[in-house]
């Protein structure tokens, strides 16, 4: 009897395990909806360098220097994310006025900043960064030869939405006047 039951036990087990996984709600369509892409207050390191390394990796293939992190332009980023948010629309400036070149200065970046690309989206860093290669303007900041310091932040609001902002800068020199900015708004 014990082992008919743990005959029956591993039968179900086996057939519990070849199911198919629950997919996600299903549109009108027939295709999948999106889903929320939540980002957890943890996840922030894996974010940036998961980017970093994305965007290395298209520069790589591009021909040009790679760019690292940079803490004032991650805090430049962060700060003009949350503000998107705050204004409700992706735009290069600031609720007060400012622009990529002004919150560069105010978090004490010693760089030239080269470029600023922003997104407001549902999708993750990767599908956003893959947006933004898609666009001429965005692609050039993103691929810029000069650039060596990358900053990279989000906002993400309680119903998930996502403001995005990546900024590219040169190494410690006197700030110039900018090049290119770019504006790329995601559909949702």
């Amino acid at each position: 009897m014990l082992r008919q039951s743990i005959l029956i036990a591993m039968t179900a087990l086996v057939l519990t395990a070849c199911g198919r996984a629950p997919q996600g709600q299903i549109g009108p369509d027939g295709l999948p909806l999106p889903q929320v892409y939540r980002i957890e207050a943890g996840d922030t390191d894996a974010i940036q360098f998961r980017m970093l390394d994305s965007v290395n990796t298209l520069r790589a293939a591009a021909g040009v220097p790679p760019v690292a992190l940079d803490p004032q332009l991650n805090a430049a980023a962060a700060t003009h994310a949350r503000d998107m948010s705050v204004q409700n629309r992706p735009w290069l400036f600031g609720s007060d006025g400012s622009s990529p070149l002004d919150r560069a200065r105010r978090v004490g970046f010693q760089g030239s900043l080269l470029g600023e690309a922003i997104s407001e989206s549902y999708e993750t860093e990767l599908q956003t960064l893959s947006a933004w290669m898609e666009q001429p303007d965005t692609r050039r900041v993103v691929l810029d030869p000069s650039a060596r310091r990358l900053g990279v932040a989000w906002f993400q609001e309680p119903a998930g939405k996502l403001w995005w902002v990546m900024n590219v800068g040169t190494d410690n020199v006197p700030m110039a006047a900018p090049a290119p900015f770019a504006n790329a708004s995601l559909g949702q």
